[in-house]
């Protein structure tokens, strides 16, 4: 806990108060956004941007994560409390605390349980497939509010007012960091003050709507806006738990696979350390610490943890600046928010998650390898036809079965001697040379139940196309591990070569594996011997065969 605060030094301060700064004033149009996402009061979105990164700082262990609400989170929590309690409503804030309570608890408990390797259950392709699918969901939600009534039928004053400011905000993205920097300014602040387009969209449209009569003309906005800090807040619904465990459980993986994405890519930048289990008990305490002010489940966002880099920040006091200047918008008066065009909002929203469409990691998945490329499409449709929730476990199945449908299909290769050389390589892709009475094959992989009756039945393939083969050497120069049904299986395959006069012999075999093959009876009967190497094992089985021959 709090070692960066351990060793601050006086010169990271001014990078911490700049990012601070910006941070809060991209959160609060982004928060109350989110919370509209989720089906909550635009305020929760700032009451769950002000606790949160303050107890995530004392336990996490990135420098510039931003942690707050986030877009497909907010989106997951929307499709667990929508069924469930009316969109705004209070019963609707305290099932998200709820859910952020659970999430909270079930990270916390992984934490505890060092169960941080979670984070590798979704590939990238399946990830970006779940990430654009929500997107897509996200955006096409919006669309009423942005138009000001379902299509084809718009408001017409906040249709202009929406898709204006959609239009604003698209170009902004585009060529406002540019501009800035042909004005002559340094490439980091053109960056940042592209970023803040967002804000800067919310006051004019906030201006528009207190010096014009579009409100009178029916131009939705989100009317009063609580002032003061959130309360401590208990309140439960005892009835809805059980309807919320299994969500919260997935939107506590979700939160966790999100949040460390997005810190690791910023980690790499300064060459830090992230700490997954200490992630695990920061997020988990964040998640808790928001349930507890009325908010809802929190993440690091990407994007706003990207700002907060790009603007400086060096420690996690940058955050706790964030913190304490929304806390500070909270005590000042919030009737300027009340006038906020619930159609700007949306349009903010439509571009932060069109923003999040990675389509190159289709393209790539698609040159290189396409079951991952299939595996981003079936994520994507199963979010935008089955749901968020339905996504996400359609995401961690394609993930861990693509893993062990490859790895139930082990490269083997026949090895040949380089001629001159100690070298041996696959006779496919070298011009290696193989002596007939002598099959070698490198197994490239761990032996386990999965497999193994695929590599049995390429071994007894191979020999039936090598009859003239009396020694089979087994090259284990990539094989890890070997679990007990593959132990079993290679028993029996010794047991098999014996009856039919053929050797079994196994060849560089790596230390963790031998100090477990020791405690088998293998080697004791092994109808071979244990080679060091491979170039040993076909020069002392060559000698053997020629000695005989004389």
């Amino acid at each position: 806990m709090l070692q960066w605060l351990k060793h601050y030094r006086r010169d990271q301060l001014p990078g911490d108060i700049s990012a601070g700064l910006v941070v809060a004033m991209m959160m609060i149009p982004q928060g109350m956004a989110y919370a509209i996402v989720a089906g909550l009061s635009p305020v929760v979105g700032i009451y769950a941007s002000i606790l949160p990164p303050i107890v995530y700082a004392l336990f996490g262990s990135s420098m510039t994560q931003s942690v707050g609400p986030m877009a497909i989170i907010s989106l997951m929590t929307a499709a667990v409390i929508g069924p469930l309690a009316p969109a705004g409503s209070a019963l609707a804030g305290v099932l998200a605390a709820q859910l952020a309570l659970v999430s909270g608890a079930v990270l916390l408990l992984c934490g505890l349980l060092r169960m941080g390797f979670l984070a590798n259950f979704f590939s990238r392709p399946v990830m970006s497939g779940f990430t654009v699918g929500s997107a897509l969901v996200i955006a096409y939600d919006q669309l009423p509010t942005l138009l000001g009534a379902a299509p084809p039928h718009p408001h017409t004053p906040s249709a202009a007012l929406g898709v204006g400011s959609l239009l604003l905000l698209v170009l902004a993205r585009q060529y406002l960091a540019g501009w800035l920097k042909r004005c002559g300014l340094p490439p980091v602040v053109a960056d940042i003050g592209a970023k803040l387009a967002p804000m800067a969209v919310v006051v004019g449209g906030i201006a528009l709507m207190s010096l014009t009569s579009l409100a009178g003309m029916g131009v939705r906005t989100t009317g009063a806006v609580a002032a003061g800090l959130p309360h401590l807040n208990l309140a439960t619904s005892s009835q809805h738990w059980g309807a919320l465990l299994q969500p919260g459980l997935l939107i506590g993986f979700m939160v966790f696979l999100l949040s460390m994405s997005g810190a690791q890519a910023l980690a790499q930048k300064r060459n830090e350390k992230l700490v997954s289990n200490h992630e695990l008990m920061g997020l988990g305490a964040a998640n808790v610490a928001s349930a507890l002010s009325g908010g809802f489940p929190v993440t690091g966002s990407l994007s706003r943890s990207a700002v907060n880099f790009a603007a400086g920040a060096n420690t996690p006091l940058a955050s706790l600046i964030t913190a304490a200047l929304l806390a500070c918008a909270l005590l000042l008066p919030t009737g300027w928010l009340s006038l906020l065009p619930m159609p700007v909002l949306a349009a903010t929203i439509i571009v932060a998650v069109l923003g999040m469409l990675e389509l190159d990691i289709l393209r790539t998945a698609w040159d290189y390898d396409r079951g991952d490329a299939l595996a981003w499409a079936a994520t994507c449709l199963g979010v935008l036809v089955l749901g968020v929730e339905a996504g996400v476990v359609i995401g961690v199945a394609l993930s861990m079965g693509t893993l062990i449908w490859r790895a139930s299909r082990p490269h083997i290769a026949v090895l040949g001697r380089i001629a001159g050389t100690e070298h041996f390589r696959n006779i496919e892709r070298y011009p290696a040379e193989t002596r007939p009475e002598v099959l070698m094959l490198r197994i490239d992989a761990n032996l386990f139940f999965g497999n193994v009756e695929a590599i049995n039945e390429r071994i007894e393939c191979e020999l039936a196309t090598h009859r003239s083969a009396h020694d089979l050497v087994l090259v284990m120069s990539a094989v890890n591990s070997i679990d007990t049904t593959a132990l079993l299986a290679l028993s029996e395959l010794n047991q098999s070569l014996k009856q039919r006069g053929i050797g079994l012999h196994l060849a560089e075999v790596k230390g963790p594996v031998m100090d477990r093959l020791r405690h088998s009876s293998l080697l004791r009967q092994l109808n071979g011997t244990l080679f060091l190497s491979t170039a040993n094992a076909s020069d002392q089985l060559h000698q053997t065969k020629d000695v005989a021959l004389l």
